[in-house]
């Protein structure tokens, strides 16, 4: 269960600004990487807040209001399909995070993250990359929570423009369902074309097409 024994180092050496980040969208094959971000005021109390993965969709919304009540400061970071294309996941998820931090208006103090260090970040900045962080600190998993419900309505709105890959339940991760529909329907301009079987697909069709231009010459 998260707790506040990360946030409550910091809480209690004087730091109230302690800035807690997570991801949602490392291993879909369609759709965009979602950072959430979180500052709860000091010593704030709530142990229901948890790892969103570990949650309910109607407990994760349920819990968003609350983070969205109590928090001091919230937001999310969008990174594009192209720039997950452009970057590599890891890479993107680093960009998002650090953007997200940039563009806050508050004097950060420390950070804390699932996993993953921040090396562009003011180094008189404390970060730490905590692994499992999501299940370990409450602002982490608030942050994680804010990426997954932001992410999970993104892709609810593209199913309405892509209706015929069930985008609303797959949330773009690679089900056997997806993947039948994609061979069955063709590659969107939201699936990443660097993951598999996207890139293989690509790679084929690319070969059918020059296979028919030596055909023709």
């Amino acid at each position: 269960m998260a707790n506040f024994d990360f946030e409550n180092q910091y809480w209690w050496g004087g730091k109230e600004v302690v800035v807690g980040l997570d991801e949602a969208g490392r291993g879909p094959i369609a759709g965009p990487l979602v950072i959430g971000i979180c500052v709860f005021p000091p010593f704030y109390d709530n142990y229901e807040i948890n790892d969103s993965k570990q949650l309910s969709d109607k407990k994760r919304r349920e819990l968003l209001e609350i983070i969205k009540r109590d928090a001091i400061y919230y937001n999310y970071e969008i990174i594009s399909i192209e720039e997950v294309d452009q970057y590599n996941i890891y890479a993107a998820t680093q960009l998002g995070m650090e953007r997200a931090v940039k563009r806050m208006q508050m004097t950060v103090e420390a950070i804390l993250t699932d996993a993953m260090p921040l090396p562009h970040i003011d180094s008189n900045i404390p970060v730490e990359a905590i692994i499992k962080g999501d299940c370990k600190s409450v602002t982490i998993a608030a942050a994680s929570i804010i990426a997954k419900v932001t992410r999970d309505d993104i892709m609810i709105e593209y199913d309405k423009q892509y209706p015929h890959y069930n985008f609303k339940q797959n949330k773009g991760y690679c089900t056997a369902e997806h993947v039948k529909l994609l061979k069955e329907n063709g590659i969107t301009p939201i699936h990443r074309k660097t993951y598999e079987p996207v890139a293989s697909m690509i790679k084929k069709d690319e070969q059918m097409t020059l296979d028919d231009i030596l055909k023709v010459s």
